[in-house]
C-alpha cells in the first residue's frame, strides 16, 4: 500500500471534510515528488509514471488526481503565483506606508519575490514558459490581479491627495507595462539583483514623479499617450 495514499473508511460516517482534507493532502504529496523531480531532471524528461513512482501509488492513481503533467505543471505555479501575491497584498494592507512607499515597496517586493524564486528554483523558469504557452490564461490573470493591487494603491493615494489621476486602471496598466522586465527580471535580463534594485529605483521616480499631485494641479489624463501632467 502507498505510503502518500489516503484511504477511507467508508464504513464509518467519515465527514466530508475529513474527506477533502484526505485528498488536500495526497495532492500536495503528488505537487511535491512532481516539484523535485522538475527541478532535478526538467519537465520534458519527467514522465507520469515516474511522478507515480516517488509518490508510491499506480499511474491510474495519479491520473485521478491530476489529469495529466501539465496540470501538476499550473498547480506548482500556482502555489508560487500565490505566495507572491500574498506578499504584495501585506504591502497594500500595510498603514504604516504613504500610498507611494506602498507602489515602491509593492515593485521591489514582486521583483525580488521572482528573482529569489528563479535563482533558488531554476527550472521553474522552464515551466513558467511552457505553461505561458500551453495556459496563456495562468499568465494572464497573474498579471491581471497584481494590476488590481496597484489600481487600488493609486485609488487610495487619490482619496490621499497623494496622487491627482484621472483614470487609475489606465495608469496602473500602463505602470505594469513600464515595470514589466522588473516583475519577471530574468525573463529578460542577466543583471544581478543588486544593479536590477539601481534600474527599478530610478524608473519609479521618474514615474511617481509625474504621478504626484504637487508636480501638477493638472489631474492625469489618458485622453493622451503621454500620461505626465502637462507642464
Amino acid at each position: 500500500m502507498g505510503k502518500s495514499e489516503c484511504f477511507i473508511d467508508h464504513s464509518q460516517k467519515t465527514s466530508y471534510i475529513e474527506g477533502m482534507l484526505c485528498k488536500k493532502t495526497t495532492r500536495d504529496s503528488i505537487i511535491k515528488a512532481a516539484k523535485d523531480r522538475f527541478l532535478h531532471y526538467g519537465y520534458p524528461k519527467t514522465t507520469m509514471a515516474e511522478i507515480a513512482c516517488d509518490c508510491n501509488m499506480s499511474p491510474g492513481n495519479l491520473y485521478r488526481y491530476f489529469p495529466g503533467k501539465l496540470d501538476i505543471a499550473f498547480s506548482i505555479a500556482q502555489k508560487y503565483g500565490q505566495q507572491t501575491q500574498e506578499d504584495l497584498r501585506q504591502v497594500v494592507r500595510d498603514k504604516t506606508l504613504s500610498c507611494v512607499e506602498k507602489l515602491k515597496k509593492f515593485h521591489f517586493t514582486l521583483m525580488r519575490d521572482t528573482f529569489h524564486h528563479l535563482e533558488d528554483d531554476p527550472k521553474i523558469y522552464e515551466i513558467a514558459q511552457i505553461l505561458t504557452k500551453e495556459r496563456p490564461e495562468f499568465a494572464n490573470e497573474q498579471i491581471a490581479q497584481k494590476r488590481a493591487l496597484m489600481v487600488e494603491i493609486l485609488s487610495a493615494g487619490n482619496a490621499s491627495g497623494e496622487f491627482r489621476i484621472k483614470d487609475v486602471v489606465f495608469v496602473a496598466e500602463m505602470l505594469q507595462s513600464a515595470t514589466m522586465k522588473f516583475a519577471y527580471p530574468q525573463l529578460w535580463t542577466t543583471l544581478s539583483l543588486e544593479k536590477l534594485e539601481r534600474e527599478l529605483s530610478g524608473v519609479l521616480d521618474m514615474v511617481l514623479g509625474g504621478l504626484l499631485s504637487t508636480s501638477s494641479d493638472t489631474p492625469i489624463d489618458d485622453s493622451s499617450p503621454d500620461i505626465r501632467p502637462a507642464t
